[in-house]
């Protein structure tokens, strides 16, 4: 075998663990959105990613470090989504739409994301990982004032929050208007031109 045949093996393997790896974090998501972070187990998480019982533990010594990549997971998966239309200068309406979406159609995985947010409160460990939401978009809009910017993100976390345990989520004609009210600001929190 060629040198190059034993890197393509090497990368090829690599590639495929990398793919069980998500695997195993999506369906670690999946079964908090149904069962909570209660009914994370290594067992429950390989029946629902199908694949062999030992491969979560493989991967993924303990269920800490189970959670920690399911929170990062969701952290980065997040900002992706709701930070492109921030960062692009994006309309009260996209936001607000955005927002509904996320307490509405996908209710369920923002639950289990705040859920293991929220469990950063009681697990140092997960702290770190819990913290990656805000360091991503700060990362990301690169805001001149940053305290207007972690405003408008707490007010963003309340508003999912809020509609996570309304009776009726809120939809996006409701949120519009208090997205702009947020936004009037803007100006204070773009992104600061990049040094060349």
């Amino acid at each position: 075998m060629t040198a190059v045949a034993d890197i393509q093996k090497v990368d090829g393997r690599k590639a495929r663990g990398e793919k069980k790896r998500r695997a195993i974090v999506e369906a670690t998501l999946r079964v908090i959105e149904r069962e909570g972070v209660a009914g994370v187990t290594h067992r429950s998480v390989a029946r629902e990613a199908g694949v062999p019982t030992t491969a979560p533990t493989y991967y993924f010594a303990t269920l800490d470090d189970l959670l920690i990549a399911t929170l990062v997971w969701s952290a980065e998966s997040l900002c992706d989504d709701m930070l492109k239309i921030v960062a692009s200068g994006g309309t009260a309406r996209e936001i607000a739409s955005s927002l509904a979406k996320a307490v509405n159609e996908n209710r369920g995985r923002t639950l289990a994301e705040y859920e293991l947010y929220l469990l950063a409160g009681r697990r140092p460990e997960l702290k770190p990982a819990a913290r990656r939401w805000l360091d991503l978009a700060v990362e990301v809009v690169r805001p001149e004032d940053p305290v207007a910017f972690r405003a408008f993100l707490a007010a963003i976390d309340g508003l999912l929050m809020q509609g996570l345990i309304a009776d009726v989520a809120p939809n996006e004609d409701e949120l519009e208007p208090i997205v702009s009210f947020l936004i009037r600001g803007r100006d204070e929190f773009t992104a600061a031109p990049r040094e060349q």
